[in-house]
């Protein structure tokens, strides 16, 4: 569904009418959350306006991945977001129940603007600015640069350059269209180093991980007779794993790229215990047969048709079991 015109000109009047804005996203920010809000951020700030940026989970730490983004100096702890913002812009985030210990803020502030993309959003803003059709949030936060006439800086073509690759799988995803490539190219011809980006996402990581991914993949689980004979593959991430070898959620999210290259199974599972809470964060990709954000959207979560996940308060087993029945109950897509 795209976005009404009255919906671009209500998130422009907003924008027009404030000088001071606070930008959140979803807990455990990935790099389109962060690229998309530090991209709005740095050319709000470059307007005049004054800019404070979080997200409400803990630890507040910017994953190694985006460590070098543009605009990280925007970030504040979440108790410096004011309990009542003027106005609020949530990032890549389909309900308040995503937005963690910020979630209150929702209520509270004078107005909201949502920018997203997923299908699954709400609509919990006082304006929704969300596209199902782009391929990243960061597209939808381009659009509204444009259309308010704001600069598309090399520091901001290289925060939305990370939301972009990161959602369409370095543009290996199905949510790679021609308007992805232009849109690539426009922002590589601002002079970002593209290269670097990528490798920081994807080629970088301690030596600790390259460890924590062998024992997860060392005890995968491969079941081709799950999702009704197409495949499913599995493994864990424990407390134990990260506490032994020193690292946090947010640095374990390669995990799943490497169990998905798996050819017997159609949709690869990564299930995580977080030490902050004890409840299991469950993360799922598909190929392109099965609709898993409608599955993990069944199961009280949500994302994107190919890559999503959903929060568990049930052991593994129960867990396990919950997320092959839903597979088995969700139509396959075609080829």
């Amino acid at each position: 569904m795209s976005v009404s015109e009255a919906d671009w000109a209500a998130a422009i009047s907003l924008l027009d009418a404030h000088d001071d804005v606070c930008l959140i996203c979803h807990v455990g920010p990935d790099g389109d959350a962060l690229g998309s809000m530090l991209a709005l951020g740095m050319a709000l700030r470059d307007r005049g306006c004054r800019v404070r940026a979080s997200w409400g989970s803990q630890p507040f730490v910017v994953p190694t991945s985006y460590a070098e983004l543009p605009g990280l100096d925007l970030l504040v702890p979440a108790l410096e977001i004011p309990a009542a913002p003027e106005l609020l812009i949530t990032f890549d985030t389909g309900s308040t129940d995503r937005l963690g210990t910020l979630a209150d803020r929702v209520a509270t502030a004078h107005a909201v603007l949502v920018l997203d993309h997923h299908v699954t959003n709400t609509r919990f803003g006082t304006v929704n600015v969300v596209d199902e059709r782009a391929a990243a949030t960061a597209v939808v936060v381009v659009e509204l640069l444009d259309r308010m006439g704001l600069e598309l800086t090399a520091q901001i073509a290289a925060s939305v350059y990370t939301g972009l690759v990161t959602d369409t799988g370095s543009f290996k995803y199905a949510a790679t269209t021609p308007e992805v490539h232009q849109l690539a190219a426009r922002l590589l011809a601002t002079g970002i180093q593209h290269e670097r980006i990528s490798r920081h996402i994807w080629d970088t990581a301690p030596f600790a991980y390259v460890q924590l991914l062998g024992a997860a993949c060392g005890r995968a689980v491969i079941e081709p007779d799950a999702v009704d004979g197409i495949g499913l593959v599995w493994t864990t991430v424990t407390a134990h794993d990260l506490e032994q070898f020193g690292l946090a959620l947010s640095d374990v999210e390669g995990v799943i790229d490497a169990l998905r290259v798996a050819q017997e199974a159609e949709v690869a599972v990564v299930v995580k215990s977080d030490p902050a809470d004890g409840l299991l964060k469950v993360s799922t990709r598909s190929k392109g047969l099965v609709d898993v954000g409608a599955v993990c959207e069944s199961l009280g979560g949500g994302g994107h048709r190919f890559a999503a996940g959903f929060t568990s308060r049930d052991d593994i087993d129960v867990t396990m079991e919950r997320l092959r029945n839903a597979l088995a109950a969700t139509p396959h897509l075609l080829p």
